[in-house]
């Protein structure tokens, strides 16, 4: 197994005459659905083997198994279902706490509650509150308490503040995701106040944000802050405070030591290392869940479409282009425009299939025809640091043009887009530019499965005989 970081520091003295307590907290982060193994990483099943057989892990024993969030949104294993397969997976492995990502709200606050009857473990979000009343929202707690080998620990979460702009935002219409040290110095004091000798924070923060995150932290004594939404390779210890995040997609976890003196409370010690998970022995409860789970998909989706013969990677030309020269191609729209964080995985070389479309486009989204000034049009292309996929509109540096015309900064077009974009997602403007856009209800999936189909693509004649590689 390979070792990504280490690190460790004392925050007691050494000379306690009590016997110390080693708690170990096994984590993860931004799983998004990823249960299955593949040729890169050992999937959940590899994972659970990994902390039995490297770390002693038991269920029973001085653990705690962690999430910093975005548990089941991702391949159509977990995507199809709503999450239901990862949190059955996720259950066998003994999590007892996940904090809520952004992706977690991807099926409606419906979703939500549905998943967390399912789970057997606590969905935690301390900021997350009401926007009403104050209070946190039904289908989360803002921590819980667990007593691991005599110790009470505490543990907290904290919801991305981004969360409005990262997921469908009418999903989160009422919710205030408040300010992250306001939040662990109100809560804190609750989590002392019901006994709890050690206090950790699960967040689904990047790294930036966990470290400014820090001195607050370390002033309350809280012993380590795990992160996520950023798939970042975090393990550390600064101010005494444990920072861990483990990348994503089961492809690694990190393992936090904390050594306590059970008389006091006190952590004494605390050390943080990240672990890969690559391809590897199974375990035979979580690999029989995964197996019904995959016979029950191969039953509804592993229909062949098309045929690949390089494969199309997830952040390419083909891939962007494919799918907006789909959009366009079923709807009689001028521009087609999508948010750069909307594809999420590659599709592999062979044949396509309608679970490799939802796997590339796991959100339920629709398409939502806007109507924009060109001054507009250019305004949204030029919103935000990354250029959204494009299909209509092409440019030379300043100059555009829309289907080979210049573009009229006055006229009106018709621009696709997907609806967690028109609501305003990553920040988006279109309901303000048009607010009264033509909802329609096309699922933003369905062209680009159309598309595929149409070509009758094989082995002898693949879809890259189709497909515009060429930047726009």
């Amino acid at each position: 197994m390979a070792t990504l970081a280490l690190a460790s520091c004392s925050t007691a003295p050494a000379d306690s005459p009590s016997e110390s307590v080693r708690i170990t907290v096994l984590y993860t982060n931004d799983e998004h659905g990823w249960i299955a193994p593949d040729s890169r990483r050992g999937g959940a099943a590899g994972m659970l083997t990994r902390w039995r057989e490297q770390e002693g892990y038991t269920e029973d024993g001085p653990f705690l198994v962690l999430s910093g969030g975005d548990l089941w949104t991702g391949p159509a294993l977990s995507t199809w279902f709503d999450g239901e397969p990862a949190v059955d997976v996720m259950n066998v492995m003994g999590y007892d706490a996940a904090v809520i990502g952004n992706h977690e709200f991807d099926f409606g606050r419906e979703g939500l509650r549905l998943r967390g009857d399912q789970a057997e473990f606590a969905f935690l979000g301390a900021n997350a509150l009401d926007s009403r009343s104050g209070q946190p929202i039904d289908e989360v707690l803002p921590y819980v308490v667990e007593e691991i080998a005599g110790v009470k620990v505490g543990i907290i979460g904290l919801a991305s503040k981004r969360t409005p702009r990262t997921t469908m935002p009418t999903h989160v219409a009422g919710i205030e995701f408040a300010d992250y040290d306001r939040t662990l110095e109100r809560i804190v004091p609750q989590v002392r106040a019901e006994g709890a000798d050690v206090v950790l924070a699960i967040t689904h923060l990047c790294e930036d944000e966990m470290r400014s995150l820090v001195a607050t932290a370390a002033r309350l004594d809280v012993a380590m802050i795990g992160g996520g939404h950023c798939n970042d390779r975090v393990a550390e210890v600064v101010q005494g405070v444990a920072l861990v995040e483990a990348a994503w997609q089961y492809a690694a976890y990190g393992r936090v030591d904390l050594t306590v003196d059970p008389a006091s409370g006190n952590v004494r010690d605390v050390a943080v290392v990240l672990k890969d998970n690559p391809p590897g022995p199974a375990d035979a409860e979580v690999a029989a869940i995964v197996a019904r789970w995959q016979a029950e998909l191969d039953d509804e989706l592993m229909v062949t479409i098309g045929y690949t013969e390089d494969g199309i990677k997830r952040g390419s030309y083909a891939m962007a282009n494919m799918v907006m020269d789909a959009w366009l191609a079923a709807y009689p729209a001028d521009i087609a425009m999508s948010n750069p964080g909307g594809f999420r995985q590659d599709i592999d070389r062979g044949e396509i299939t309608l679970a490799d479309v939802v796997g590339v486009m796991p959100f339920d989204n629709t398409l939502v025809d806007v109507a924009l000034t060109g001054e507009q049009v250019i305004a949204s292309y030029l919103h935000g640091s990354r250029r959204p996929p494009i299909a209509g509109l092409e440019h030379e540096g300043a100059h555009y043009t829309v289907n080979g015309k210049p573009l009229d900064p006055e006229a009106t077009y018709h621009v696709l887009v997907n609806d967690f974009m028109y609501a305003g997602g990553d920040g988006y403007a279109f309901a303000g530019y048009d607010p009264e856009a033509y909802m329609t209800s096309i699922d933003w999936r369905q062209p680009v499965i159309d598309w595929i189909t149409v070509l009758r693509t094989t082995r002898d004649h693949p879809i890259e005989d189709h497909l515009d590689t060429t930047p726009r």
